[in-house]
């Protein structure tokens, strides 16, 4: 297996602006729909994954305390704290809080970045650990019936700003067997003041779920799925949904 330990933490710097075209205000603004139309009475929010902080901030600005949970320390660095938002360093599979949250969630497609069967589990038990009884789940994955319908392709994505020019290569390669993609990104940056240009190349393998396999981890760690659904447009999910969020309900 692969060690993801520190993927993000070579280009953390540039990820806000690698992800700058993200819609981060429509996506907590999805989330909030999520915990209402699934009942979560409570404004205590657990993130698995927080990355710069993006998503908590603006859940914090809605009313919500969050706490959130990122590897990178580089990343943990790069984000902003606020009333009602904070994070720390920890491995989401492992980390443990002496208290319970109202919901778990965790965007992003980092719940796919657990390749083996030990790490979902060990993830679906840490979010179990850390909500109350009758708590939420809410993640978003890549789905099996669109990876293997649509199929990964390669990517290059370009960006830049007054200081600096980004290229960005995503070349997939699948792994059937193993239901997981690994996209190996090769990332070019260069600095308009002086031409110099770094060159980071890194490996993200990611896994793809159905849905009958996410029940079984499921009925493993104390959930019931209660909504699965096309992250974002809320419809259901097909062989055309990349990515879906799927709703998990503590027992």
């Amino acid at each position: 297996m692969k060690d993801k330990s520190n993927i993000f933490d070579a280009y953390s710097t540039y990820y806000n602006l690698l992800y700058h075209d993200k819609n981060y205000e429509a996506e907590a603004s999805y989330i909030l729909k999520v915990l209402d139309d699934f009942d979560c009475k409570g404004k205590s929010l657990l993130e698995f994954g927080s990355g710069t902080g993006i998503h908590g901030r603006l859940l914090a600005n809605s009313g919500y305390n969050l706490v959130g949970v990122e590897k990178s320390e580089s990343m943990v660095k790069e984000a902003v704290e606020c009333d009602g938002f904070c994070c720390f360093k920890d491995d989401i599979r492992f980390v443990r809080l002496d208290r319970s949250f109202d919901a778990v969630i965790s965007l992003f497609h980092v719940v796919s970045y657990q390749t083996t069967n030990d790490d979902v589990n060990a993830v679906l038990l840490s979010a179990n650990k850390h909500l109350k009884s009758g708590g939420l789940f809410i993640f978003d994955i890549w789905y099996s019936p669109a990876v293997v319908s649509i199929k990964p392709d390669l990517r290059v994505k370009r960006i830049e700003n007054n200081h600096l020019k980004i290229t960005r290569i995503a070349e997939p390669i699948s792994i059937p067997n193993q239901n997981v993609v690994d996209v190996n990104y090769d990332i070019f940056i260069k600095y308009k003041e002086d031409d110099k240009i770094i060159n980071i190349s890194e490996i993200h393998s990611m896994r793809h779920f159905s849905l009958p396999e996410l029940d079984l981890f499921c009925n493993n760690n104390g959930f019931i799925r209660v909504g699965a659904e096309e992250f974002l447009t809320r419809n259901e999910p097909g062989s055309k949904s990349w990515g879906i969020t799927v709703i998990l309900k503590k027992l």
